[in-house]
């Protein structure tokens, strides 16, 4: 008897402990996939609003999507991301956090050329298919007790040739290479997303403070907000519907 009660005050301290790093791993994931949700609904809101005021103002439309502006436009978010996180370490959780939205705003300026493109209908109907895909992926990755690790070397090779193939095509505009291109670059995405989510999920250590928590989050979000955005358009060249 005397053995159970020393086994059951060992165990005891370590089941609680185990409990809690639970829960804050629990709430730390929760965080991260708001913020990236939020991150998602202004680049949404952003993207609709610039596309409706194009459609009525042509004058609008023409210094948009028509000028030297459009390249400040399309390339502004990848600045943005570079600039994000190579300071996120030494800013403050609140600038962090806004200099996320400011970057979901100008993705949204970047992709509302979208609404023109494809029908609104598409549009919608492949963000949902993209929502479903991109949660069974990220829970599959949450939950796979399998190292990704190698996997993430893998895509991330993947990533690279298929920027470059991208570039290639913009001069070449060959609608067979755009269909590869599409393709393989839903497989990346989808690789990814399983894979991001895990490596969020190894960032998280009990002992940081809130500053270090809440950058991580902030990254995380940022992480999983690309992987959903370039899913959604590789998709959107799939299955969109053009006007």
């Amino acid at each position: 008897m005397a053995d159970l009660r020393n086994y059951q005050a060992r165990v005891a301290p370590s089941a609680r402990a185990d409990a809690a790093i639970d829960e804050g791993l629990r709430a730390y994931m929760l965080r991260v996939y708001n913020l990236m949700a939020l991150g998602l609904a202004i680049t949404g809101v952003a993207a609709f609003a610039t596309a409706q005021l194009a459609m009525t103002n042509p004058a609008f439309a023409q210094v948009m999507y028509g000028s030297p502006l459009r390249w400040v436009v399309m390339l502004a978010p990848l600045g943005l991301v570079f600039f994000l996180s190579a300071r996120i370490h030494k800013m403050s959780v609140s600038a962090a956090q806004t200099s996320f939205w400011v970057f979901a705003a100008v993705m949204g300026l970047s992709l509302s050329s979208i609404f023109l493109v494809f029908t609104g209908e598409s549009v919608v109907r492949v963000f949902f298919i993209t929502a479903a895909s991109f949660g069974a992926l990220s829970l599959w990755g949450y939950t796979t007790k399998r190292d990704l690790t190698g996997m993430g070397s893998f895509l991330f090779m993947g990533l690279i040739g298929l920027i470059l193939a991208m570039i290639v095509n913009i001069f070449l505009a060959s609608s067979a290479l755009q269909f590869a291109i599409s393709a393989i670059g839903v497989l990346i995405f989808a690789g990814l997303t399983a894979y991001d989510t895990q490596q969020i999920k190894e960032m998280y250590y009990e002992g940081d403070d809130a500053a270090v928590s809440g950058r991580k989050a902030i990254m995380g979000a940022l992480r999983l907000y690309l992987d959903f955005i370039n899913l959604f358009m590789f998709l959107l060249q799939f299955l969109g519907n053009r006007e």
